[in-house]
């Protein structure tokens, strides 16, 4: 409670009214597969466009390498090109793929002093990126005057500290070559610099001009692979330092980078050199070292199993294939493009279901187009929760310069985005046109539909006239409240919209007051939904109904910190059979 302690008008703010809600996106798509190149573990990442792809996971994959596994490109492509706005993908890699290095494991030795560069993530593509390091000073200065211990008075110490490694240049005498030696910094304070070793001759140099210098010895980074490239300058090997390599490489999507201190030479312990030199062996008036990465490998794809794909919960940051998702609250549709293992399928189906905020898209076998063949795979499943689509696709492969093959589940992932931003997410993504594709890898007629769609096998078939149209829009369930495809997806995105813009409900005081706010905010949510054309009715307690009260919980419910609203919905049903009946007229009647 407020204090009043002065006599006085005050004014105060409360909420009384319904919260606004906003509804929940269901158009973002969540892929798995194999790429070129791209994170095995950790979050999926965000894509935005196949340009975006390309940067993060590579291009297209080899037919003959990777066979039956390469679909994962074409199905982000498609999705694209029917109308999906962004998706999730995460990569797959079989067990045997490593990662391109500049010293193979064989010939690491952990007492050698080495800069170990490894590509960011497995594959033959870490093969060609290319490393070239160029010795750089971020700091410049002169010597004022010469103290006790080592010590020297400078003209400033910004950019120097302790364990820095500097080179001192003597250029006063034109007619000989500069004199160079290296030291490093013990301490610098107050524009005092402490180095671990006199300077030789006379280092000070008071001139405007000078030609005595002390400079901080660095190097600069370059990485490139094809067209990208990345710079990071003033890099160092002073761990105590913010530019230390490891730090400043960090940044880098290409690589991962780790200096390795090793036990070095005693011989040469007390002899101070460039980290250019340290690194190449070379003199720094090389001027370049250029280091190549080999050993990487894409594995064999004959080693995949279905747990690569199932994935591992090896905890926050650590989790591989469909467990990647689980993280992930954006997405609302996922795939695995051409994997139709019952194994992968099947875990995929049970992620979606645990999660109830997504649903799945499945492909049937690509070779199973009998009728008999195809309805033993949907067999397999009996969920609301996902649909099964047949046959796959035909189009022009921008790889292998032919027309071929890709599963539908891309194409339909990006249908449903399409018609869930045109129509809205109560619409039957079907009677669509599936765009980019010239054809079908097998032609079904109404007889063989006759019997595929009463068993939910959802059809892609060509119409004269009428393009290349998906022809289904059931789900794998056999219950018939959820066989259609858009009465699920219509729940998912009410349920997951409520479950999101309620979370100011929780701790708040369980009595009447709230529970006619909460009402009022849900009422107003459905409403919006009722008027989008989602649910049935001429008026919104036809659509639905909201109960919150005495009705839903007992005083047990209420001691139990338990909040209970029942809501029911009408969802819109999709003319599935359009029947006309016609009879004869004479002109007498």
């Amino acid at each position: 409670m407020p204090e009043y302690l002065s006599p006085g008008v005050y004014v105060e703010e409360f909420d009384s009214g319904p919260v606004p809600m906003q509804g929940v996106s269901t158009s973002t798509a969540g892929f798995l597969g194999l790429a070129e190149r791209g994170p095995v573990e950790g979050l999926p990442l965000l894509i935005t466009g196949m340009a975006d792809f390309q940067r993060n996971f590579g291009g297209y994959l080899s037919e003959n390498a990777f066979g039956v596994y390469r679909y994962l490109a074409y199905a982000v492509e498609h999705f694209f090109g029917n109308g999906g706005s962004r998706c999730y993908v995460m990569r797959v890699a079989p067990e045997g793929a490593l990662p391109a290095a500049n010293v193979q494991p064989d010939e690491a030795d952990d007492k050698k002093p080495g800069l170990r560069i490894v590509a960011r993530n497995p594959g033959q593509w870490g093969n060609r990126i290319i490393v070239t390091l160029r010795p750089t000073s971020k700091a410049k200065t002169q010597i004022l005057e010469t103290l006790d211990g080592n010590k020297y008075r400078v003209k400033s110490t910004a950019g120097f500290r302790a364990g820095d490694v500097i080179g001192f240049t003597d250029e006063s005498n034109a007619e000989e070559e500069p004199k160079r030696s290296y030291h490093r910094v013990v301490s610098a304070l107050d524009n005092v610099l402490e180095l671990d070793s006199a300077i030789d001759g006379d280092p000070e140099d008071t001139n405007l001009v000078p030609t005595k210098t002390l400079t901080t010895r660095e190097f600069n980074l370059e990485v490139a692979y094809g067209s990208e490239a990345e710079l990071f300058e003033n890099a160092s090997l002073n761990a105590a330092a913010p530019n230390y390599i490891g730090i400043v490489a960090s940044r880098s999507a290409l690589i991962n980078v780790n200096w390795n201190e090793g036990e070095p030479d005693t011989a040469a312990a007390d002899k101070v050199i460039s980290p250019f030199e340290t690194i190449s062996g070379a003199a720094e008036e090389t001027g370049r070292y250029q280091l190549t990465l080999s050993g990487g490998s894409d594995g064999s794809v004959d080693s995949i199993t279905p747990a690569d794909f199932m994935g591992k919960d090896l905890g926050p940051g650590k989790r591989t294939g469909i467990q990647a998702f689980i993280d992930n609250d954006e997405v609302s549709l996922m795939a695995v493009p051409g994997i139709t293992d019952p194994n992968v399928q099947l875990a995929l189906v049970a992620h979606c279901e645990n999660a109830t905020n997504r649903f799945a898209i499945l492909d049937a076998p690509r070779d199973s187009t009998k009728v008999p063949d195809i309805t033993a795979h949907r067999n397999y499943f009996d969920t609301s929760y996902a649909a099964l689509y047949s046959p796959w696709l035909l189009v022009f492969d921008p790889f292998e310069k032919r027309s071929v093959a890709i599963p539908p589940s891309g194409s339909m992932a990006g249908i449903y985005a399409r018609s869930d931003n045109t129509r809205g997410v109560h619409k039957a993504p079907a009677n669509e046109v599936v765009r980019g594709v010239t054809g079908l890898y097998c032609q079904y007629n109404t007889g063989e539909q006759d019997i595929l769609n009463p068993r939910g096998i959802n059809l892609i078939r060509q119409f004269t006239g009428q393009g290349i149209r998906v022809w289904g829009a059931r789900t794998c369930s056999s219950n018939g409240l959820w066989k259609y495809i858009n009465v699920r997806r219509l729940f998912i995105f009410v349920e997951e919209s409520i479950r999101r813009n309620t979370n100011w409900v929780v701790f708040e005081p369980n009595d009447a007051p709230l529970w006619a706010r909460v009402q009022r905010t849900i009422d107003s949510f459905l409403t919006t939904v009722w008027r989008d054309g989602a649910l049935q009715g001429s008026s919104p307690s036809e659509a639905f109904y909201v109960d919150i009260g005495p009705n839903t919980m007992t005083q047990d419910d209420i001691d139990n910190g338990r909040l209970i609203c029942v809501i029911g919905i009408a969802a819109v049903k999709p003319a599935e059979f359009v029947i006309f009946r016609i009879t004869q007229k004479t002109a007498t009647e």
